[in-house]
């Protein structure tokens, strides 16, 4: 599904590449005087709802970073994976299996710094973002600049949207419309899935 800046979330049970005829909301057209073309002044964005978890969440209250292309820039074979990672680490990571609540200390961390993609490095959200969400997971209302992607996930019978690095393609975790302001977003993540890196 593209959005107002031509990137996408990926509808994964259709295979990768956003299929033309699934597109977004259009909120107003205006019609050029010359050639009488139509055009959307946000950028053609066009109609369709989108839910996350059961709930409608607004499109523009997602962040434009979250909406990377499925590309990624690192990549290894499982093999590697598994050498590279810990076993809990693989089992967030690259199994996308979910922690038990309350089990890593990053829910509970509460200094100032950036949490990192534990399977590549990159720097995904940062400590000012994050909440206690009393869920048991590390909880964040926005991650960073082009940090992160969406895909939807129907697996185990839900509707949900997981999200993943934008880097590697890891599973971090999954986003939700029940967060607090001023995005309404509750970003559930894996603590096995991130390393923590305190500010200087």
């Amino acid at each position: 599904m593209e959005t107002d800046e031509g990137k996408s979330i990926v509808d994964r049970s259709a295979g990768t590449r956003p299929r033309h005829n699934e597109q977004i909301v259009a909120v107003s057209r205006i019609r050029y005087k010359a050639g009488r073309k139509l055009m959307n002044p946000l950028g053609m964005l066009r109609r369709r709802s989108i839910v996350f978890g059961g709930s409608a969440l607004a499109l523009m209250g997602i962040p434009l970073s979250a909406m990377a292309s499925p590309a990624t820039e690192v990549s290894h074979t499982d093999d590697e994976w598994r050498a590279r990672l810990t076993a809990e680490q693989y089992a967030a990571l690259r199994l996308e299996q979910t922690e038990q609540p309350y089990s890593s200390p990053l829910t509970a961390e509460k200094r100032r710094g950036v949490f990192a993609c534990a399977g590549c490095g990159l720097e995904v959200f940062s400590s000012r973002t994050k909440y206690d969400s009393r869920t048991g997971w590390p909880s964040f209302w926005r991650p960073l600049d082009r940090a992160v992607r969406m895909v939807r996930d129907r697996s185990q019978g839900l509707n949900r949207t997981k999200v993943e690095c934008r880097r590697c393609g890891c599973h971090l975790g999954h986003v939700f419309g029940d967060g607090p302001m001023p995005t309404r977003l509750r970003y559930c993540l894996n603590g096995a899935g991130l390393t923590f890196l305190p500010a200087a």
